[in-house]
């Protein structure tokens, strides 16, 4: 039986087709790798590795009233780390969304958290913990719907804004629909007595006017009603007024049982660590002495078991994440991106700068969690939603929002 010989130029075509296919698949490779590449990393990098040294941290702090709890000792960290689980894979959805998305989903969004916030401050399906009247109960969870307009707000400030950008000159256009609708939804999560997350709300909405290039002396003045209404509203409340009260008059602290306990023994725990810290687990505080270790108060926790060291490399990751965040602003192709990318820069770092603030006796206690490393479900899931946002930004192929043609004044 006779066997067909390949014609001569048919092995050599071949060849060139396959070769020809194989450089073509390395060289879209590289041009996906190359577009999502810099910024996109290293804000991506830099967000998990923060979200892992959380699950750490809060299977140490959290063990002990895990265990007291009935929980086991991997209670809280396991919650965490499904809450990581589910908000990673979000995260990197988010990422391949295009700005069009965002400008349609935002205002629904803002929606559907003031609906959620004012179920939890109008109606008995509310819950309240320490004061604050600011989760929804769902199943075995508590949903913060305070959270969810966090990233509606983002988005919808940036949506707005870019809309207006012809018109940022004109207080009318630009700050009556912002503050009737934005301050609307801030005004719900006050009502629930969460002041620390009003005035995260108030640096998000200040901070998106600021990055869209509004004159400060328009800014200046909602800075000021603000300022007024949460220094009016922490002196109606005994709670706040004796917190403000021991904060300022520290060193003269008569209630250490209550009012300064949290933070003298934070206080402890940060100075028990010394430079290279007790060792990971090793923590005394977390022993009932540090109310909220696993979550407000943290990074004592950190800077107890991880000493100096490891307080100053948490530092220096949050850093890193400003400035991601800052170069991805910078090359940002429209108005939108850039407000949107700011907005999340103010919540997340300025949070985390008022959470350690707050640890380190510079603030006094408001209730704020440290983003990413905390423990909480929904404020992760925000969290890194927002970040999902912003490296969709990043991503190689981002094609700016179009132009939209100016309407007649």
């Amino acid at each position: 039986m006779t066997q067909t010989q390949p014609r001569p130029g048919e092995t050599t075509s071949r060849r060139q087709q396959v070769a020809s296919t194989a450089s073509a698949a390395r060289i879209s490779l590289g041009r996906v790798f190359r577009a999502d590449g810099g910024n996109y990393f290293l804000l991506l990098g830099t967000t998990l590795f923060l979200v892992i040294f959380g699950v750490v941290m809060v299977l140490s702090s959290s063990s002990v009233d895990s265990m007291l709890a009935n929980q086991g000792a991997f209670g809280g960290a396991g919650k965490q780390l499904m809450f990581a689980a589910i908000g990673i894979p979000i995260m990197l959805i988010a990422s391949r969304m295009p700005p069009t998305f965002w400008r349609r989903m935002a205002l629904p969004a803002l929606a559907v958290g003031a609906g959620l916030q004012l179920l939890v401050v109008a109606t008995p399906l509310g819950a309240q913990d320490g004061g604050n009247q600011n989760w929804l109960p769902i199943g075995g969870f508590q949903l913060q719907p305070s959270e969810i307009i966090k990233v509606a707000l983002v988005v919808w400030l940036g949506s707005i804004l870019w809309a207006k950008r012809n018109r940022l000159g004109e207080p009318k256009q630009t700050l009556v629909p912002i503050f009737l609708i934005g301050g609307g939804a801030i005004g719900l999560v006050l009502v629930g007595n969460d002041l620390g997350t009003v005035i995260i709300l108030g640096g998000i909405l200040i901070g998106a006017l600021f990055f869209a290039g509004m004159k400060l002396r328009f800014i200046f003045i909602p800075v000021v009603l603000g300022s007024i209404v949460a220094v009016i509203f922490a002196a109606t409340s005994e709670s706040r007024l004796r917190r403000l009260t021991s904060f300022f008059n520290a060193s003269n602290c008569s209630d250490v049982h209550n009012d300064c306990w949290q933070t003298i023994n934070g206080n402890y725990a940060l100075a028990d660590g010394g430079i290279f810290g007790v060792g990971l687990g090793n923590s005394k505080g977390k022993w009932q002495w540090v109310p909220a270790a696993d979550n407000d108060f943290i990074f004592s926790i950190i800077g107890e078991e991880l000493g100096l060291i490891g307080a100053i490399v948490v530092l220096a990751l949050f850093v890193l994440l400003a400035i991601s965040f800052i170069r991805i602003m910078r090359q940002a192709p429209d108005l939108f991106s850039r407000v949107v990318t700011g907005a999340v820069l103010v919540w997340v770092i300025g949070q985390a700068c008022v959470n350690i603030g707050v640890v380190l006796g510079v603030f006094p206690v408001l209730g704020v969690p440290l983003p990413l490393v905390s423990a909480g479900g929904t404020a992760l899931l925000s969290t890194l939603f927002a970040i999902g946002i912003v490296l969709s930004f990043a991503r190689g192929g981002y094609r700016p929002l179009a132009a939209e043609p100016v309407q007649p004044r």
